[in-house]
């Protein structure tokens, strides 16, 4: 004879046969995606000293049993374009690119619109100010996000004597880099005050074009706190209220790396 407890239990569990197998509402939450990253091609910015991105066309065509086959080959340094700086590019004990846990590439962020001061000073250094001031003025946090600095200059892209401030190549030309940076004290504070995942800027360096010592490099890297740099189309983005995921190359050992970055906007 079955019991009455016994007859419950068979119901709850065929109850949650149903539900695992009954198909999931449908997200009604809109989305729209915006591609923050330039095009890897022959106009791509590097910084002076490098070569830049190279394409080596492969064979294209179709094969004697019928079918098309394309295949090339590329070469690029680590770090120019749109690409991500491992910790490790300026601290001695920093992550690589492949050791950069998923958690810091992908998640909640915040844009920090800067142009109207890098429109009236190409030297600009993103402030502690100008981060209280985002937290003032959207009631938030910038704590445990991604910050993405929005100067401006991804317009200027790929005009390469606009966006760097000189169209020169070889070691002579770092002198005459003129473009907005992180004041390396705000960099210490957004990684050790606001303890933030990552931080992405849409000029060639996390540091402003005139920078010798490269502070902001140390003071986010020491922190293992990685940046994204030449970033596209930081205008499109709101200043909350948006997830980014980027994933750059899984190079081993890499002190950076290409990097495909894209938002993701709830409409």
């Amino acid at each position: 004879m079955i019991s009455h407890n016994s007859n419950y239990l068979f119901v709850v569990i065929l109850l949650a046969m149903l539900v695992a197998l009954c198909p999931a509402e449908p997200s009604t939450v809109a989305e729209k995606t915006v591609d923050l990253t330039h095009p890897f091609d022959q106009r791509t910015i590097y910084w002076p000293t490098e070569t830049g991105f190279t394409l080596q066309k492969g064979p294209a065509g179709f094969t004697d049993r019928g079918y098309y086959y394309a295949a090339n080959r590329f070469a690029a340094p680590e770090h120019g374009g749109t690409h991500i700086d491992a910790p490790i590019h300026f601290f001695e004990n920093g992550l690589t690119v492949d050791q950069i846990p998923l958690s810091q590439l992908m998640g909640d962020c915040v844009c920090v619109d800067v142009s109207s001061q890098c429109a009236a000073n190409r030297d600009y250094q993103v402030t502690v100010e100008d981060f209280r001031q985002w937290e003032r003025a959207h009631n938030g946090s910038l704590e445990e996000k991604i910050v993405l600095l929005n100067t401006g200059y991804a317009r200027r892209w790929p005009k390469r004597e606009d966006y760097l401030g000189t169209a020169a190549t070889g070691p002579t030309a770092v002198s005459q880099l003129h473009f907005p940076g992180l004041d390396p004290a705000a960099a210490t504070w957004l990684a050790t005050r606001r303890r933030i995942k990552a931080v992405g800027i849409d000029t060639a360096s996390i540091d402003h074009g005139p920078s010798r010592n490269f502070g902001s490099h140390v003071n986010l890297f020491r922190e293992n706190v990685p940046a994204l740099e030449n970033l596209a189309a930081l205008d499109k983005l709101p200043a909350t209220g948006f997830k980014i995921i980027a994933l750059p190359m899984k190079i081993a050992g890499g002190s950076g790396a290409p990097c495909r970055v894209v938002a993701i906007i709830a409409e």
